[in-house]
């Protein structure tokens, strides 16, 4: 189980059974924007308000540090392996077949909960459109899944706020569809939604920066650096918010399908974080300047979770009915309230044809894991089976399709956004760690792309993930544990016999320390061993 298979034998396998290369640099710097710019700033701004208050704007800040140091790690291994499998193809070139395992199957709950997440947040806008913009009555029941509570390790529903949310159901499926159609397809739909979204939030920054009243940033963390409880405060906000960033990972798991990898994902890589850190930061003020973003207060007056059945009630009452925090569409009732209530239709808009980018990428780059972990031999191969017409990996993509819509059903947008960020934070922890390690034992390597002052990035970068980590809600940090059981429980019932290296089918052997030496013929004539050769 600490077998390593060697970036030579990596590269050789994606060359024989490989996705075909169709983006370019604008397109990968595209697809990241697609996937960072979505449910962090046109939905999770309101969970982010509840707690942090505007010091949410810090929060963007510590969450985009953190986010920077990891894609600078990021950046140097995907451009020395540019192929599928992002964290988990890292981590099995350089600690071993166990770890990549579990990093691999983090990364499986990061991006199927993230997309879920973000289907709740497509659904959030749409109902808002529907009922706000059209005036048409959505049933209570099927716009929303249960809100959920912990009876000592059990989770409880209550569904007092609904018993599904069918929109997000949909919008899971139609993406799904997209995905099994092709990856030029898709990234062709991507680059218009990203437009719309680009024009979207531009519009929204120039309508509420110029009615910004300071008075509305104070105070301006009302529940302090690290709140009263677990997952609270800026540094709980931060934690939480970061799922929204993972855009960057999902342009290195694209690596394998992008053309001149050690050039372009860098790119993409970098580009797409700089490029979006500066509209989370604008819309942020923006929104908490127009009209506030103070926290609502539980019955003991302490600013509750979002997304507990005790943040539930305090929104249900009148006084709070307005309040950013409360809202499932944040940035069109900030245009609303301002009195702009076209363009906050036309932003929700907006919002409901461009967040389905996100949840593109999202399942995109689950797929793509499934598809690599299978391809070693780690899950079954009928995973890697590729559809005879549209050339991708169909099986995987319906599988996951269907799991993100469930998530969406079940669960409100911000306890996804933490649980998908305990996995999220441990593969880019164990990724920082991997440019260390693997620069030691491999120093010689061909590195296209490599981080600068190694020796202080790489160890941020795993201290700061480690930290947001431990600011989560005390919830979503128990999901990381239990998802990794069940994960070692397959490992050894399945891929730790079934593994391509295990058995020795590795592509280039002689680099494998852990395949099963090949005997080497002697050459005509020479002396057979213990033969004597006088």
């Amino acid at each position: 189980m600490w077998r390593v298979k060697s970036l030579d034998a990596i590269l050789a396998t994606a060359q024989k059974k490989s996705l075909h290369r169709t983006l370019g640099p604008v397109q990968l710097t595209l697809l990241g924007i697609g996937a960072i710019i979505g449910t962090g700033i046109f939905v999770l701004t309101a969970a982010a308000s509840q707690k942090a208050g505007p010091g949410m704007m810090l929060s963007f800040v510590i969450a985009g540090a953190v986010c920077a140091v990891a894609a600078l790690c990021y950046s140097e291994l995907a451009a020395m392996a540019p192929v599928s499998g992002s964290a988990y193809t890292y981590t099995y070139a350089v600690m071993g077949e166990l770890l990549a395992w579990c990093v691999g199957w983090a990364l499986i709950l990061e991006y199927a909960v993230a997309a879920s997440a973000v289907s709740v947040g497509w659904s959030g806008y749409v109902l808002g459109l529907i009922e706000k913009g059209l005036g048409i009555d959505f049933p209570d029941l099927l716009s929303a899944g249960p809100t959920w509570a912990m009876n000592g390790i059990i989770p409880m529903p209550d569904f007092s706020a609904g018993i599904v949310n069918v929109p997000a159901i949909i919008v899971a499926l139609a993406v799904t569809a997209l995905l099994v159609v092709g990856t030029t397809e898709s990234a062709r739909v991507n680059a218009v939604l990203v437009a719309i979204k680009v024009v979207a939030l531009t519009v929204f920054i120039v309508l509420t920066l110029p009615v910004i009243d300071t008075a509305n940033l104070s105070p301006f963390a009302p529940n302090g650096m690290f709140g009263a409880y677990s997952g609270m405060g800026v540094v709980g906000a931060a934690a939480s918010i970061f799922f929204a960033y993972v855009g960057f990972d999902a342009v290195s798991t694209a690596a394998e399908e992008t053309k001149n990898p050690q050039r372009n994902v860098p790119i993409g890589l970098i580009g797409s974080l700089a490029f979006c850190t500066v509209f989370y930061l604008l819309v942020a003020l923006g929104a908490a300047g127009a009209i506030g973003a103070q926290p609502v207060l539980g019955a003991g007056g302490v600013a509750v979770q979002p997304g507990s059945p005790a943040f539930v009630a305090a929104c249900a009452l009148p006084m709070n009915a307005e309040q950013l925090v409360c809202s499932n569409e944040a940035l069109a009732h900030v245009l609303r309230v301002i009195g702009h209530p076209q363009v906050g239709n036309a932003l929700g808009l907006a919002a409901m044809l461009a967040l389905p980018s996100v949840i593109l990428m999202m399942i995109f780059g689950q797929t793509r894991i499934f598809f690599v972990m299978a391809r070693d031999g780690l899950l079954p191969d009928g995973l890697t089976k590729m559809h005879p017409k549209f050339k991708t990996p169909y099986v995987v993509t319906i599988v996951t399709g269907l799991a993100v819509a469930v998530g969406g059903a079940l669960f409100p947008v911000g306890q996804l956004a933490d649980i998908s960020n305990s996995g999220t934070l441990f593969a880019f922890f164990m990724v920082s760690i991997a440019v260390l390690i693997l620069r030691r034992t491999d120093p010689n390597r061909n590195r296209p792309f490599k981080t600068p002052l190694v020796w202080i990035i790489a160890p941020l970068s795993a201290i700061g993930c480690a930290f947001l980590f431990w600011n989560l809600p005390h919830d979503a940090k128990l999901v990381l544990p239990i998802w990794g059981a069940i994960g070692l429980v397959i490992y050894f019932a399945y891929g730790f016999r079934k593994s391509h290296v295990a058995r020795g089918l590795v592509e280039v052997p002689e680099l494998d320390p852990d395949a099963p030496q090949v005997p080497v013929p002697p050459m005509p004539g020479a002396p057979t061993p213990g033969e004597d050769n006088g």
